[in-house]
């Protein structure tokens, strides 16, 4: 499923479960990464990894390195970060499985 497509539905089942997000949400000082959403009063970012079964930009190295010291800044900075692809969120219900995970962190959905 095409990225765009799949971070669409998570936005609109966050939105849904009435929980405060932001896209593209520039989480670090100086650098211009951006997550993919961010929940910044429980402090979570939400990154969906696509195209990591086709050979997409993500699971190649020089990108996949640079995705690491991303998300390590992240984590340095005080953020938790969760991390989804297509084949974990499933096509018809699997996106439900990140409130799931954002219950077991005690987000309030």
């Amino acid at each position: 499923m095409k990225k765009q497509i799949m971070e669409d539905r998570i936005a609109l089942m966050l939105r849904t479960a009435k929980v405060e997000f932001v896209r593209e949400y520039k989480f670090h000082p100086t650098r211009k990464w951006r997550a993919d959403f961010s929940i910044p009063e429980a402090k979570v970012l939400l990154e969906y990894e696509g195209g990591i079964f086709s050979g997409g930009a993500h699971t190649r190295g020089v990108h996949y390195s640079s995705d690491c010291q991303k998300y390590n800044a992240a984590v340095i900075l005080g953020w938790r970060v969760l991390r989804y692809t297509a084949k974990e969120l499933g096509v018809k219900n699997g996106v439900f499985r990140i409130l799931d995970d954002l219950k077991q962190m005690g987000v309030a959905i």
